[in-house]
C-alpha cells in the first residue's frame, strides 16, 4: 500500500474520518439548498405598446423542484452517519451517492443560454461534495464507531410469575414500577 493511500485511510477511519466526512456532507447539503433558492433566471416578456415589460425571476428550485429536496435528503443523510452502524451505514453511504449525483445532474441539465451560471455551478459543487461523501462512508463507514448505549434503557428478563394470585400489595407495587399488573390476565 502507498503512503498516500496509508494516509488517505489514516484520515477516514475512526471518529475524525465520521466528523469530517458528515461535516463535509452537511456542507454541501447546505450549499445545495442556498443555491437552489436563488434566482437563476431573469425572464423579460415585452408588453404592448404603452405596458411596461413583466419581469419574473426564476429560482433554481422553479427551474428543478427536486434540487431541494435531494439537499434536504443529504443533510439528513449527514446526521444518520452518526445514528448508524454497519450495514445500515452502507445503505446511507449510497443514498448519499445517488442525492449527490441527482443534485449534480439536475443541476447540469437546467443550464442553458438563459440561466446564469453561478448558482447552477455551485448546486453541482455542493452535490458533488455530498457524493464524495457517500464514497467515503461507502469505503470506510465500517470502520468508524456507532452511537454509544450508554443511555439506552437496560434489558431485563422477565420475570416469572408466581402460581398463586397477585395480593393486593404487589398490584399497587406493579403500578408504581409502571407496569400494568393486568397484562397477562386472561378472561
Amino acid at each position: 500500500m502507498s503512503e498516500a493511500t496509508e494516509a488517505g485511510t489514516a484520515r477516514t477511519s475512526g471518529r475524525r474520518g465520521l466528523m469530517i466526512t458528515a461535516a463535509a456532507c452537511a456542507a454541501g447539503a447546505a450549499l445545495v439548498l442556498l443555491a437552489a433558492t436563488r434566482s437563476w433566471q431573469h425572464l423579460v416578456t415585452p408588453q404592448p405598446a404603452p405596458l411596461p415589460p413583466i419581469t419574473k425571476e426564476r429560482t433554481g428550485t422553479d427551474i428543478a423542484p427536486w434540487l431541494p429536496a435531494l439537499g434536504v435528503v443529504a443533510l439528513a443523510g449527514a446526521g444518520a452517519l452518526f445514528a448508524t452502524r454497519a450495514a445500515a451505514r452502507l445503505v446511507v453511504g449510497v443514498l448519499l451517492i445517488l442525492s449527490g449525483a441527482g443534485v449534480a445532474i439536475a443541476a447540469l441539465v437546467t443550464l442553458d443560454d438563459k440561466v446564469k451560471v453561478a448558482w447552477p455551478l455551485l448546486c453541482v459543487l455542493g452535490g458533488l461534495v455530498v457524493l464524495a461523501a457517500g464514497v467515503v462512508t461507502v469505503r470506510s463507514g465500517r470502520s468508524w464507531p456507532g452511537m454509544s448505549a450508554r443511555y439506552d434503557r437496560p434489558a431485563t428478563a422477565p420475570e416469572k410469575k408466581p402460581d398463586r394470585p397477585a395480593s393486593q400489595a404487589e398490584l399497587w407495587d406493579a403500578l408504581d414500577r409502571g407496569e400494568d399488573p393486568t397484562k397477562d390476565d386472561r378472561p
